[in-house]
């Protein structure tokens, strides 16, 4: 006799997701996207592209009775060549805000980076695979499957064995996260343990999480999109990538951030605006950009390659961007009382790193990303902090 519960089938439609800013339709089923289709005709690289596919903080939601639950997905994953091929992406189901079971797709296809530099790709097809959840708690219950982070994820169904519902309206205010492939979730072990994801969790809040690794660089279009989408409180954490890729001297970075604030605010004029400097990373605290990987064929950290006397050139620095974005942020908020800044050494600084060193000299590990989250929860917040209710 067979054991298979009769299934209920649900197609993925976007008023089941949540995070997301666009969707797209494909042959398999939906793709979710993080930029609109609009910023997206403008990304002049792969590594945005990418970055900005990967459904970091995307969850699909809905409320149900289903103790069984699997989800019919085609990942596309990234390897990078000559270093080793990271696990599978994690799928988390979160059950009534608590984490209830996890499950991974293999299989699928396989983006291979072949140069770090140049962004050259080969692309190997795979086929679709099922995520499968079980022994979930009895009853109704809020449910929400969180992306993994870091893997393209293209939607094709939804099974249950009890059916389903849309979400309860909890009310919640939605928080709306720019930032880089820290915010983006890089080297965190599962998509509710990045720290945007846990703060929102502390801060009672939706999460909707535009951390693009390596693509935090003040682009007009990624302003836009802010800019044009509903959110009750907006935090921008800028300036690693910045440096980390040389792409600007100072004189063309302090025009490029009042621009970029300028324009969330033609959408945003009054809600809280949080700007957030880097965290510690000494690899880059008075050393120029650009960075360089140093593999030694076990672990792969990275290295800067400029050099610190150009500073008095207009060569950027996590220092130099620490002082400017203050700086900035002081002589706005004179004329807007809503605009904040929190110094990101104050979310992980020398105590921090001494307790959780970056893995790969940039990237915090998971306890970098707990202890992060738990600082910006406190700081932001709660008490006095610019996001308290």
């Amino acid at each position: 006799m067979s054991t298979e519960p009769d299934w209920i089938t649900t197609p993925v439609t976007p008023d089941l997701l949540r995070g997301q800013l666009d969707v797209e339709p494909t042959a398999h089923g939906l793709l979710p996207h993080r930029l609109p289709a609009r910023a997206r005709r403008q990304i002049p690289d792969d590594q945005t592209a990418t970055a900005q596919a990967q459904p970091s903080g995307v969850r699909v939601v809905f409320r149900t009775a289903a103790t069984t639950v699997e989800l019919d997905t085609l990942p596309t994953k990234r390897a990078y060549r000559g270093f080793p091929t990271p696990a599978d992406g994690v799928y988390d189901l979160v059950a009534d805000g608590k984490l209830a079971a996890q499950a991974t797709v293999t299989g699928g296809r396989l983006r291979t980076i072949t140069d770090m530099f140049t962004q050259a790709v080969e692309l190997t097809e795979g086929p679709p695979g099922t995520a499968r959840f079980t022994g979930l708690p009895a009853g109704d219950k809020d449910v929400e499957i969180w992306l993994p982070h870091t893997e393209i994820t293209e939607l094709i169904a939804l099974r249950t064995d009890s059916p389903i519902e849309p979400a309860r309206d909890h009310g919640r205010r939605v928080w709306l996260h720019h930032g880089s492939s820290i915010s983006h979730g890089s080297n965190a072990t599962h998509p509710t343990a990045i720290w945007p994801a846990l703060a929102a969790a502390a801060g009672g809040v939706e999460l909707v999480n535009l951390g693009f690794g390596g693509s935090a660089l003040l682009d007009p279009f990624t302003a836009r999109a802010i800019r044009d989408t509903p959110a009750d409180l907006i935090s921008l954490k800028l300036g690693i990538n910045i440096v980390n890729g040389d792409v600007m001297r100072l004189r063309a970075f302090t025009p490029a951030v009042h621009g970029f604030l300028d324009t969330v605010r033609e959408g945003h004029p009054d809600t809280p605006l949080l700007v957030v400097s880097p965290i510690l990373c000494p690899v880059q605290e008075d050393t120029p950009g650009p960075l360089a990987p140093d593999y030694d064929g076990t672990t792969l950290r990275f290295k800067a390659t400029g050099d610190p006397a150009e500073r008095a050139a207009g060569r950027l620095t996590l220092n130099v961007i620490r002082a400017e974005l203050a700086r900035i942020v002081e002589q706005r908020a004179a004329d807007d009382p809503n605009l904040h800044y929190l110094d990101g050494r104050d979310l992980y600084g020398e105590s921090d790193y001494a307790e959780f060193p970056l893995p790969d000299e940039i990237h915090p590990g998971p306890d970098g990303h707990r202890r992060i989250a738990e600082n910006f929860a406190r700081l932001v917040f709660t008490g006095k902090g610019p996001f308290t209710p």
